[in-house]
């Protein structure tokens, strides 16, 4: 980390990345930033931003169940429970008849309640209440190496899936038709989800999680026509968003990761302004 604290005070001499663990937050989301564009220009276009909430609100359920096995690492019990209860939600919503946003209700007001139980049952809620939060701030070296190996897995798979994620989204019949696993497809889509959900929540929070993946997505929508375009801008707009809203955070003393939300929420009325006057 010498070398990047060195680099970062030669080129971006300002005053709020003097602090080392600013250094660290501004590595994060330089890593995280364009998961959460990728991955939510995904989210917003199949209709699973309902999907992506529900792994970030489950993810008590999984330090719950971590603390019950004896897991002392969170971070491990929460990716395990996330990829279990991602895995459960597809394969109920191709083997079901009950409509997806049913299903995904149903899994995640159940794990919800059920973590909430268990962790006030074994008195550990308040320990694990800074989940709800986050704070970007703490990321250590280790958990941005984490973010680093999530983003080249993340990578690899959009480099040989992204044809077949894309037309899957689109129309899961034509896909079928073209030889494409559409279930598989699915999985691989919903895990993916899960995994950069739960390894990003430390420093996000899951309440505020979800807002990082759909608002860049939802913002880019109104500025772009196709869909390389839509992905890029998405990435644009949640690298743009995380490095002001961490700047600003530290001049006026908020939450990075709430004020990385309101940023974001503001570029989203802007896009959506240009998005109106272009229709007209």
């Amino acid at each position: 980390m010498s070398f990047w604290y060195a680099f970062i005070d030669t080129i971006l001499p300002f005053s709020w990345l003097e602090p080392n663990f600013m250094k660290n937050a501004l590595l994060a989301v330089l890593v995280a930033a364009p998961l959460f564009g990728t991955l939510g220009s995904f989210v917003v276009s199949n209709k699973m931003s309902f999907f992506s909430d529900a792994i970030g609100h489950s993810a008590l359920t999984g330090i719950a169940f971590g603390v019950l096995l004896g897991i002392k690492e969170p971070m491990v019990a929460m990716v395990g429970f996330s990829l279990i209860l991602g895995f459960a939600i597809i394969t109920v919503k191709n083997k079901g008849k009950s409509s997806a946003d049913t299903i995904i209700g149903v899994f995640s007001s159940t794990s919800v309640a059920l973590g909430l139980v268990l962790l006030s049952a074994t008195g550990n809620f308040a320990r694990y209440q800074k989940y709800l939060i986050g704070d970007i701030l703490s990321i250590t070296p280790k958990e941005i190496a984490l973010l680093v190996a999530v983003a080249v897995v993340t990578a690899i798979l959009w480099i040989f899936l992204y044809n077949k994620m894309l037309l899957t989204n689109l129309h899961r019949t034509l896909a079928k038709s073209r030889g494409i696993p559409v279930f598989a497809t699915e999985q691989v889509f919903a895990l993916l989800t899960a995994l950069i959900v739960t390894t990003s929540i430390r420093w996000t929070g899951l309440l505020i999680i979800n807002s990082l993946l759909v608002l860049p997505a939802a913002a880019a929508r109104f500025v772009t026509r196709n869909s390389r375009s839509y992905l890029l801008v998405a990435m644009v707009i949640s690298l743009v968003s995380s490095i002001l809203g961490l700047a600003l955070s530290y001049y006026i003393g908020a939450a990075s990761g709430a004020t990385i939300v309101l940023v974001n929420g503001a570029i989203f009325l802007v896009c959506l302004g240009i998005g109106t006057v272009g229709k007209r």
